[in-house]
């Protein structure tokens, strides 16, 4: 059985998890299941609902109670949503082993090893989970150890006109 791949897309520019959902719809468009879950966004995102009207062949999931980002909340409200994510995370391991789809999408899960909520050794234990799924991790720092795990990473870099060109 073939193992699928990992990729990863971090950097400090705007553009990661749009580039994940551009792959998202490649892989719907050709015939794919895709599961998204996305993390520290809070539950009112306005992208949710026009993501869910793509089901059955791209299934988004939030286990996050609060409207609010992750970083605005009090320590309490953080506490509760720590356990939520935590639950997510092992939903994430019952979709690999259930084989749910083709294609996982981690949206801002390296945020979540920055942040000290997950571990890499938890993340690269659901990694070898994988099977033959795909899954994409997304955010902004992906250190040495995570970038280890991947096959593929791509570095989303925010260019501005002022900007220098860099060599």
């Amino acid at each position: 059985m073939a193992k699928g791949l990992v990729y990863i897309y971090a950097g400090g520019g705007k553009g990661k998890s749009p580039a994940a959902l551009g792959r998202a719809l490649q892989a719907a468009m050709e015939g794919e299941s895709v599961v998204i879950l996305q993390f520290l966004k809070g539950n009112g995102m306005k992208s949710q609902d026009f993501l869910r009207r793509m089901e059955p062949e791209i299934k988004l999931f939030c286990f996050e109670k609060s409207d609010e980002s992750y970083e605005n909340l009090s320590e309490e409200k953080k506490q509760e949503e720590i356990a939520n994510i935590k639950n997510e995370m092992n939903f994430a391991k019952k979709v690999l082993a259930t084989r749910e789809c083709d294609l996982l999408i981690l949206d801002e899960v390296l945020r979540l090893v920055e942040k000290k909520i997950v571990s890499v050794e938890d993340l690269k234990a659901l990694l070898e989970c994988r099977g033959d799924t795909d899954i994409i991790l997304t955010g902004k720092k992906a250190g040495e150890d995570i970038c280890a795990l991947a096959d593929e990473i791509s570095r989303i870099e925010t260019w501005t006109p002022e900007a220098k060109v860099r060599a």
